[in-house]
């Protein structure tokens, strides 16, 4: 059997697609779990059944979204003018993060996801990048999401390059926020030209392990290889 991936889902209010609330996910998210040999399963947001999902799949991939972490929930009052958040989302994902992490089940957070698993993991995010970032790379890159934005350095010998099979790839970049500080036992395991944190993992567990950017969209040789690999982890579950 394919072992089962959960995938978090975007949430939207009413407006657009429907006159009610509504859930969204791009397509190449699920076709790339399937492509490494995963069964995509899609997961709303339902706090009072996290541990019921948990039951049901072997793996977890947080997704991104074009909203922000609440810094309130790694210790910071002010709120920068460009965040906007999605609180019940963060909620749930917080919530199935957790729970993932008391089970030592495979986590694989993309973007946002990246970016709540180090809030989870106990630590910070820069809230905007071009403000705290002298002569940042432009994170949000002008061109399409399916072409590379810059390259990435992983760490040798970590998960992030035994998954990728190499130390350095290209990939696409879609956020203005990154890592700031990481939690206790958490490494640093990619970084971008000018210093930005792009990846991070939690040694001591199974698989966990959080990029910045979007491996859906196989930019790279590496992004098909950190797919695989975590399917793998949850297959051997």
């Amino acid at each position: 059997m394919r072992p089962r991936i959960g995938i978090t889902l975007d949430s939207e209010v009413a407006g657009g697609y429907a006159q009610l609330p509504w859930y969204a996910l791009r397509q190449n998210y699920s076709d790339a779990i399937l492509t490494a040999g995963g069964l995509p399963l899609l997961l709303p947001h339902h706090l009072a059944v996290v541990d019921v999902y948990l039951d049901a799949v072997d793996g977890v991939v947080v997704t991104g979204g074009a909203f922000d972490v609440d810094p309130a929930l790694f210790g910071v009052a002010i709120r920068h003018a460009t965040v906007t958040v999605k609180s019940a989302r963060t909620a749930f994902e917080f919530a199935l993060i957790s729970g993932a992490l008391e089970r030592d089940m495979p986590i694989l957070g993309i973007c946002g996801g990246q970016q709540l698993l180090n809030v989870v993991l106990g630590g910070s995010l820069i809230q905007h990048i071009p403000d705290d970032v002298p002569g940042a790379l432009a994170h949000e890159q002008p061109n399409p999401r399916t072409e590379p934005g810059h390259t990435v350095a992983a760490l040798a010998g970590s998960l992030l390059a035994r998954a990728a099979g190499m130390t350095a790839f290209s990939v696409n970049s879609a956020h203005h926020q990154a890592v700031k500080t990481v939690g206790p036992g958490v490494v640093v395991s990619g970084t971008a030209p000018d210093g930005v944190v792009e990846a991070i993992e939690l040694p001591s567990k199974r698989f966990c392990l959080g990029v910045q950017w979007h491996p859906e969209y196989h930019i790279d040789a590496a992004d098909a290889a950190i797919l695989r690999a975590f399917v793998a982890a949850a297959e051997a579950l």
